[in-house]
């Protein structure tokens, strides 16, 4: 199984200017947005990190999964909130492709398990020595503000911890700081039965 991100976090959709405020920086002078870079970075390596964490996307993506076959009847997708399906495609052995109709699935929504599944009845078979390509759109939302506040306030947390520990040599404590793990405990995924159903 592979999930590949399509579709990036747009730049303008990360919340610089809040992180500024959140760090204390200065503002009107000539080198503003001389930082802006490096808050970026930062930016983008706590929601990694959180995501991970989690197992919820919170900035809303497309995302490409492959798989070589169904756990059950219901497909877990690998992450959630799963807002739409945009599309079901078999792969047989030798790459050829053919798209299944949407009739064929549905999307159970779910804000920790979301899942692929038949209409009325299995999911389609996938080849043999084949695969089966999932696109899908998972997120929170598109802006920040969509993003649950206490997540939000993780984000922020975890990457004023990498912008201030930026020249670290490694001597910090490993794993994520206490108050970050607070916020983010009630949105962990637990995984039982690897992925199948519950």
């Amino acid at each position: 199984m592979m999930l590949t991100e399509e579709t990036p976090v747009p730049q303008a959709a990360l919340p610089v200017e809040e992180m500024k405020d959140h760090l204390r920086m200065g503002s009107g002078f000539a080198d503003d947005g001389l930082q802006d870079g490096l808050i970026e970075t930062c930016l983008r390596a706590s929601l990694a990190a959180i995501e991970g964490r989690i197992g919820k996307m919170l900035f809303q993506r497309r995302f490409l999964w492959v798989l070589d076959c169904w756990r059950d009847d219901e497909q877990a997708l690998p992450v959630a909130p799963v807002s739409s399906l945009v599309s079901v495609t078999l792969v047989d052995a030798v790459g050829g492709e053919v798209a299944v109709v949407p009739a064929a699935y549905r999307l159970v929504k779910d804000l920790h398990r979301p899942r692929l599944a038949g209409k009325g009845g299995s999911l389609p078979t996938i080849p043999g020595e084949g695969a089966a390509k999932v696109v899908f759109d998972a997120g929170f939302g598109a802006a920040w503000t969509d993003i649950p506040v206490d997540l939000r306030q993780a984000v922020l947390l975890l990457a004023g911890e990498y912008y201030e520990h930026r020249h670290d040599d490694g001597a910090q404590a490993a794993g994520l700081p206490f108050g970050v793990v607070t916020l983010i405990e009630r949105w962990r995924t637990v995984r039982i039965l690897g992925g199948g159903r519950k």
